[in-house]
């Protein structure tokens, strides 16, 4: 099964995946949710092939895939989530629709998952459904965060979640932000300390992510790796009584 992604703009080329399986890992802070979110929304507008994606986050209540379930379904996204009480329950729950999912690789599924070793440990109970080839695991790099602050950091926790999940990782995604405070210099900054860890580890930059509203201010020219405009759909907490519980920006 192959996917291809179309060029969003003529100025900057958009990620393109082979595999069926996309494993979105990140600490907390790094934006990974919203970065899982957005790209099955990108992936579900751009192919024909379905596209699912599975809440596997047991580390971080606050900002979870599953919050936007309702507006993603809305645009063709199967969404794989804990039913009933355990809807948001911090527990290590894979559901059998998971196991299938990956197994099955009739579209793109994509598992959002908890970034330090303890949150991707729950990548180990699934085993062998990861065949060689099948799956991207992915870092979600936030350079303004303490633990991925500088190279050896960053490593050293590659390494643990390697060790606790049992799978390898296959790129960096490069998405340093200061949530309302990022700036171009922000982006473009965090890129180059990407490709700093993708370098030391021979792996590539799959892509870097950003909102619109930065990426437009950027020069193209200094848009080296393929780009993934991102809006804005977990909500914070103190936020969703304003708004409704199902009401996001997508």
């Amino acid at each position: 099964m192959t996917v291809v992604m179309a060029t969003s703009k003529p100025k900057y080329s958009s990620p393109v995946f082979t595999r069926p399986i996309l494993i979105i890992v990140g600490g907390y802070g790094s934006g990974k949710s919203e970065v899982s979110v957005n790209l099955a929304r990108t992936l579900v507008a751009r192919q024909t092939d379905p596209v699912a994606i599975a809440d596997l986050d047991i580390v971080n209540p606050y900002f979870r895939s599953r919050e936007a379930e309702k507006a993603l379904e809305q645009m063709g996204v199967h969404t794989i989530n804990p039913k009933g009480g355990h809807y948001y329950a911090d527990l290590p729950i894979i559901l059998p629709e998971i196991k299938g999912s990956v197994q099955r690789h009739d579209g793109t599924v994509i598992l959002d998952v908890g970034g330090d070793d303890v949150g991707a440990r729950i990548l180990s109970s699934l085993g062998k459904s990861f065949e060689p080839g099948t799956f991207e695991l992915l870092l979600v790099h936030n350079a303004n965060r303490p633990f991925t602050a500088d190279v050896d950091g960053t490593l050293d926790i590659m390494a643990k979640i390697e060790a606790a999940c049992k799978l390898s990782f296959t790129g960096i995604v490069s998405n340093t932000h200061l949530l309302e405070h990022t700036d171009s210099k922000t982006v473009l900054d965090g890129l180059e300390k990407a490709k700093e860890v993708a370098n030391r580890r021979d792996l590539p930059v799959v892509f870097l992510s950003a909102t619109k509203d930065v990426i437009k201010k950027i020069d193209a020219r200094k848009l080296t790796v393929p780009v993934l405009e991102l809006e804005r759909n977990l909500l914070k907490p103190w936020e969703r009584p304003k708004l409704g519980k199902d009401q996001f920006k997508i």
